[in-house]
């Protein structure tokens, strides 16, 4: 069984001293990897993660993840290669279709079908194995929902993040896969795998760490209307109670799902911590 890994999913853009805290808090906390989201009006993963690699000692770097559609492929590579050697080698690239459908007309991108995304993804991870001929490639995650890509992803990447979701999110809405969609997803994926070994990512979209569990799970029907408290209850996505509870949830999950590594959003920061603590 593959030990755990714990990511934060930076994104709101500030000041070089603000991000440098948030970066090294990050690892002061346990965690094994900052990653930086790919979305307008948040910070520029780039250079945000050229300053992480400067303000921290250990920690890992990932793009969570690039929407490969905002890039240029062979200017992208170029730009990877080169953020992976001026980080140490603690790059981790993570590539994904892009969901939200309103920041691609922001862009004056054509947001096109599910199969023209899906290509623009192929383009992307072909530039990058090409960028790195000759050399250690920095591990690649990919991530996304559906058959095509999990497929992909079964083939090409060291990491495979589910994320969680259901049909919605591309309207920029936060939408929940149901516990049973969810395992559905973590099957699928263990079959086109056909043996072969790769890590299980998941984000998780809610954290309370607290001895009052059915308000915290009242607090994330009211983000997440479409599922009841109790379903919420179940779902991996969503972490709620005492820290020895939801400790216990995250090992439930790695034995039944397979997943290991697992990613919260920045404003969860600081509220996993004493459960990566105890998982320890």
């Amino acid at each position: 069984m593959r030990p755990f890994r714990f990511g934060v999913a930076l994104y709101v853009p500030g000041s070089r001293a603000e991000w440098v805290e948030k970066c090294r808090k990050a690892e002061d906390l346990g965690y094994d990897v900052v990653g930086v989201v790919d979305h307008l009006g948040r910070v520029a993963p780039v250079p945000a993660l050229l300053l992480a690699a400067e303000a921290t000692e250990r920690i890992r770097l990932n793009t969570y993840v690039l929407n490969a559609s905002f890039h240029n492929p062979v200017l992208l590579a170029r730009d990877l290669a080169g953020l992976d050697d001026f980080t140490g080698g603690r790059l981790e690239i993570g590539i994904g279709a892009g969901y939200v459908r309103a920041e691609f007309e922001a862009a004056g991108i054509d947001w096109g079908t599910p199969g023209r995304r899906f290509t623009r993804v192929v383009d992307v991870v072909t530039e990058i194995e090409r960028a790195f001929t000759g050399r250690p490639r920095p591990p690649l995650l990919l991530g996304g929902r559906g058959d095509r890509m999990l497929t992909f992803a079964a083939a090409h990447a060291d990491t495979i993040a589910l994320t969680g979701t259901a049909p919605g999110a591309s309207e920029g809405r936060l939408a929940l896969a149901g516990a049973a969609a969810l395992a559905e997803r973590a099957g699928f994926v263990k079959r086109v795998l056909g043996g072969r070994d790769a890590e299980l990512n998941l984000m998780v979209h809610f954290v309370r760490i607290t001895d009052d569990r059915r308000a915290a799970l009242e607090t994330a029907h009211r983000l997440v209307p479409h599922l009841g408290v109790d379903e919420l209850g179940a779902l991996a996505t969503v972490l709620a109670g005492s820290a020895e509870a939801v400790a216990e949830q995250v090992l439930r999950t790695r034995e039944t799902l397979g997943v290991s590594y697992f990613t919260v959003l920045e404003d969860d920061l600081t509220r996993l911590a004493p459960v990566i603590e105890k998982l320890r």
